[in-house]
């Protein structure tokens, strides 16, 4: 995070790399610089620049309140065993003009700060930067490799270099000895993550620091070894300013910088960043949570889920959630052998719920799974709850059929039904998180009766169900489709 506008000739406003708008959290989500998300004792913590941070109940609802001495700038946080350490940067990024700076780390037991074992400790400096050397020491990124338990960190500003250094994991020290690595240039705000053989190098590119106007962007290289060389997809060296795009500006958002990744499951991830800009929060730097997707070996940013009309498909085999109700033929039959074909055209009207509604049972309906005929059994609205709660990255929802108040509940022999009206009733809130592969998880807030969390999935083609979600199933996929 440089603290002057860089005005360093990147290319203008990036163009909406995602279809609809990114929603930023809700609540005081107001922030920059955020560190990674972590969770302590069932609460979620990011601490920013300046000193402390927000804290949340559900991952989705944000207010201040966490608490990180030390000022100074970019902080990161991660937890080793049973307790947590910070690093920030206490200088640097132009400040007074100059580079100089330094990186210092802490530990605490916990990250409550009304917990009686919350004390953090005295901070230890890791790496300084001095006059106009080739690299800030500032913005720090830490990853403890979970294939050797070293402890690494990442920083640097656009301002020369971007280094690795060696920490140590029980201490918080640089190991003794380390000398720094150069990984990348044109960049900050990096973070490094390790995925299926491959580490991946985070970077934001481009202006802050300047609202609407500033041109932030993460971008992305990788490597098979931690230290390097940080490749993009064309394969050019984050040495030589090379970086495949992440995220960039779209809907009402603009300037996401300072990825951080969020592991809430298997298939289920998340990124966090800021916006430099929320264009419906009178401009301000926020807090952004998107889902986290991976093609071909790529981090990318996925979307957050949007309020709509859909047909839920499901991945099993392409058929489509409905009611179980009757099927009611529209008029007119085969058109075609031995017509006409001079008479004039017509369009034909599709079929609409006041054609079929009376024909639908007035009580609870099953659902079923089935041929995807755009009909009204088979239309699903979908729409956030403002009371209903949230969870990490996204409100919950309410899915009713289009045009009523008929809404999909979960029941306590764990199955599916739809109820005549919505009432708010915890098993009638669902929660949607698109998965690593683009397509999406369906969970209920509560199955009646039971404390498991399961999600909706597809036992037969046409046999919906509650169950444990697997990731490795397509039974436990779905797609949502506007139609």
């Amino acid at each position: 995070m440089n603290f002057r506008t860089k005005l360093m000739g990147v290319a203008a406003l990036l163009s909406v790399m995602l279809a609809g708008t990114a929603k930023a959290q809700i609540g005081k989500p107001f922030i920059h610089d955020p560190s990674t998300i972590a969770e302590c004792d069932g609460k979620y913590y990011t601490f920013g620049t300046g000193g402390g941070g927000l804290i949340s109940e559900d991952g989705w609802t944000w207010n201040g309140g966490a608490v990180r001495p030390g000022g100074g700038a970019a902080p990161d946080v991660i937890k080793i065993g049973d307790r947590y350490l910070v690093v920030y940067g206490s200088t640097g990024g132009g400040l007074g003009g100059g580079h100089d700076g330094r990186i210092n780390t802490m530990w605490n037991k916990t990250l409550d700060p009304k917990s009686p074992d919350f004390k953090f400790t005295e901070p230890i400096v890791v790496a300084s930067s001095a006059n106009m050397e080739d690299c800030d020491a500032i913005d720090p990124g830490l990853l403890l490799d979970p294939t050797t338990g070293r402890l690494w960190m990442s920083y640097g500003t656009y301002f020369g270099f971007i280094r690795l250094v060696e920490l140590d994991p029980k201490t918080g020290k640089r190991v003794e000895g380390n000398k720094a690595i150069n990984i990348a240039i044109d960049c900050e705000a990096t973070d490094l993550m390790y995925r299926d053989g491959w580490y991946y190098l985070l970077g934001t590119h481009g202006t802050c620091c300047d609202g609407a106007n500033s041109t932030y962007n993460i971008v992305v290289g990788r490597s098979r070894k931690v230290t390097g060389p940080y490749l993009d997809n064309m394969g050019r060296d984050m040495l030589e300013g090379g970086g495949k795009m992440v995220v960039a500006a779209g809907g009402r958002v603009t300037g996401p910088g300072h990825f951080g990744r969020w592991i809430l499951g298997d298939g289920v991830e998340k990124m966090s960043c800021h916006y430099e800009a929320d264009l419906d929060q009178s401009g301000r730097s926020v807090l952004g949570i998107r889902p986290l997707l991976w093609k071909n070996g790529w981090p990318v940013a996925g979307e957050n889920f949007k309020e709509g009309t859909y047909e839920i498909e499901s991945e099993r085999r392409g058929y489509a959630l409905e009611l179980v109700v009757d099927f009611t033929r529209m008029p007119g039959g085969m058109r075609g052998f031995g017509r006409n074909n001079d008479e004039p055209i017509k369009p034909v009207a599709s079929q609409q719920l006041s054609d079929v509604i009376n024909t639908w049972p007035t009580g609870n309906i099953d659902v079923r799974i089935g041929d995807y005929m755009f009909r009204p059994h088979q239309k699903w609205t979908i729409t956030a709850v403002p009371d209903g709660g949230g969870n990490p990255g996204g409100p919950y929802y309410k899915i009713v059929i289009e045009g009523t108040e008929r809404a999909l509940a979960a029941t306590a022999d764990a199955e599916l039904v739809t109820v005549p009206k919505f009432t708010g009733a915890p098993e009638q809130l669902w929660r949607i998180d698109q998965l690593t592969d683009g397509t999406y998880r369906i969970m209920p807030k509560v199955v009646p009766n039971s404390k498991e969390q399961l999600a909706l999935i597809s036992s037969g083609d046409s046999t919906p169900t509650l169950g444990k979600f697997d990731m490795n199933s397509d039974n436990s996929k779905w797609n949502f489709k506007a139609h």
